[in-house]
């Protein structure tokens, strides 16, 4: 499997709320995360992401992505998707009761590879934004 197709069957796993058991053999065991966004502040490392990402899901059980971009920089080991996320929260679990609002929020992940395993991912998000959306704030 190419580091384009780890990219992305990790990438789908991910986005649709598999967490880290449906996510862990694309990535090495103690791969590590990072975003600049005050939602994921305490979260740094893919397993923890790929985790919330699933709780997600609670609140917001339409939620789904809309895949934009796709590419894999083979020099450089690094592979980029862009997308949008879109969804309702009508489900319990988030910080309010349920808004019935919907978001769409466009993001990017950046995917480092050791070998053919994610050893790194990056997102690019504006949490405020999605999360204003989501009546959240």
């Amino acid at each position: 499997m190419t580091q384009y197709e780890t990219a992305q069957a990790f990438f789908d796993a991910c986005e649709t709320g598999k967490g880290w058991d449906g996510c862990k053999s694309w990535c090495h065991e103690f791969a590590t995360f990072s975003c600049q966004a005050d939602a994921l502040t305490e979260t740094t490392t893919v397993a923890a992401y790929a985790d919330w990402m699933k709780g997600l899901l609670t609140p917001i059980p339409d939620g789904r992505y809309k895949l934009t971009a796709f590419a894999a920089d083979e020099a450089r080991g690094t592979v980029v998707a862009a997308a949008e996320f879109h969804g309702t929260q009508t489900g319990a679990g988030g910080p309010v009761a349920p808004t019935a609002k919907a978001v769409v929020s466009d993001y990017a992940y950046v995917m480092q590879f050791e070998g053919d395993k994610i050893s790194h991912m990056t997102k690019i998000w504006n949490d405020v934004h999605a999360l204003r959306g989501l009546g959240w704030l």
